[in-house]
């Protein structure tokens, strides 16, 4: 499948045999509760890196962003304990991003707000695209962006790479017509992925998936959104900077 999280091995793996089914009002539900503690998070952070306390601020992003990375890689290969490993999860990324966000403020008036105004743009585009059936979740579609995200994740593991021998990829990571037009395909390949956790979900509730899995479609949804939002912030410098 083209959302890593969601593989064929999951779905087969994640039918219910007795107990409480997976229902898509659960995930909606769990997703909430997720945001909410993204939100807390990082208003948290932001709270601290404009209140003078710069250095605590550091501290959290750093730390939200390698604790959150272990806590999905654990969550993505146990599936245990979501319910308490994916609320964690968001806090982590809360913090993160809460710390991302008051450095990409403090140099771009408003863009923070413009960013996330967008990200829930492109949610709610996404989910009527899929629930109207302009955009069908097929096999070949899973493959394709399966294949992008890919890409995408190799450009990025090359970039670090390359930084730590005071390189890097020519002109994709600034702000010319080039690396502009490589934030537009990788916001365009975040918000696909939309569509595979959408599907997952609607696929868990009719496939009587286990009550726990409500938890790991919104987790997925959540990684979604923030990779999504990410890539937007940066699109959004990248164009403030051509001004």
């Amino acid at each position: 499948m083209s959302n890593p999280l969601f593989n064929q091995n999951v779905q087969e793996q994640a039918r219910v045999l007795d107990g409480e089914p997976m229902t898509v009002n659960g995930a909606v539900n769990k997703t909430l509760i997720l945001l909410a503690c993204l939100f807390i998070a990082a208003c948290y952070t932001w709270f601290l890196a404009f209140s003078g306390f710069a250095d605590k601020a550091q501290l959290l992003t750093v730390g939200g962003a390698i604790a959150g990375f272990i806590l999905a890689m654990v969550i993505i290969f146990t599936r245990k304990a979501m319910h308490v490993l994916a609320p964690l999860y968001t806090v982590c990324e809360g913090f993160f991003l809460g710390g991302i966000s008051a450095v990409y403020a403090a140099q771009y008036a408003g863009i923070v707000m413009q960013a996330v105004l967008c990200t829930f743009a492109a949610l709610f585009s996404m989910l009527a695209l899929y629930r109207f059936g302009v955009i069908r979740c097929t096999e070949k579609l899973r493959a394709v962006i399966f294949t992008a995200t890919l890409s995408v994740a190799l450009v990025y593991l090359i970039q670090i790479i390359a930084s730590f021998f005071g390189r890097g990829i020519p002109q994709i990571f600034t702000a010319s017509p080039i690396g502009i037009g490589f934030s537009v395909i990788v916001v365009a390949i975040a918000a696909l992925n939309l569509i595979i956790d959408f599907d997952f979900i609607e696929r868990g509730s009719q496939g009587l998936f286990e009550k726990k899995y409500e938890w790991y479609g919104a987790f997925g949804l959540m990684v979604s959104l923030i990779w999504l939002y990410l890539e937007i912030l940066r699109l959004l410098a990248k164009l403030s900077d051509r001004n």
